[in-house]
């Protein structure tokens, strides 16, 4: 792989079942990227020195989750010019998530951060890719065509609610998530 044009980054390696979902998009569109594990309250050196890097390394934006008070996204920010995309994780010791919520969401004036839903790297990834997209042709190609796949699927579901009728969809769909 080619040097990473995104960076993923948690808090430790239990937010790495959420974050993964960024990683699989960024495959699904051929951008390159790295995975790591900076955590600003345990590893602050590490934190400090990676948002410092990040551009010399060809790094064009961050993708920074953390759960609990989730420092991370935003102290990130504080240190590069890089985008950065918080992904508010529901942690362990989470208050059902708002706190990894607000800590990302309510920044200063200043150090914006992009904040997807809570554990939502998937949307976190596509706007990296939307990111990239906008200088890439590439990946601009790969995101219209991501955004057919989702409007095919839509239209097939309404085929198949004008075919069967919703009770019949909604009973196969009962069944198959039992």
């Amino acid at each position: 792989m080619s040097n990473p044009l995104v960076g993923i980054i948690m808090g430790s390696d239990s937010d790495l079942k959420v974050m993964s979902a960024a990683a699989e998009i960024l495959e699904k569109f051929e951008i390159p990227f790295e995975v790591t594990i900076v955590s600003a309250h345990r590893t602050p050196h590490r934190m400090v020195e990676y948002a410092g890097q990040a551009v010399g390394r060809g790094i064009k934006v961050i993708i920074a989750g953390a759960g609990g008070a989730a420092h991370l996204p935003g102290m990130v920010a504080s240190l590069t010019t890089l985008p950065v995309i918080g992904v508010p994780v529901k942690s362990s010791n989470s208050i059902d998530g708002w706190d990894s919520v607000l800590s990302i969401l309510q920044m200063p004036s200043g150090i914006p951060v992009a904040t997807v839903a809570l554990n939502g790297a998937a949307n976190a990834g596509i706007l990296a890719a939307n990111i990239i997209g906008a200088y890439d042709e590439h990946v601009s190609n790969k995101l219209s065509e991501y955004k057919q796949e989702l409007s095919d699927k839509v239209l097939t579901a309404v085929d198949k609610i004008e075919r069967l009728g919703y009770k019949k969809v909604l009973e196969h769909n009962m069944s198959v998530h039992k």
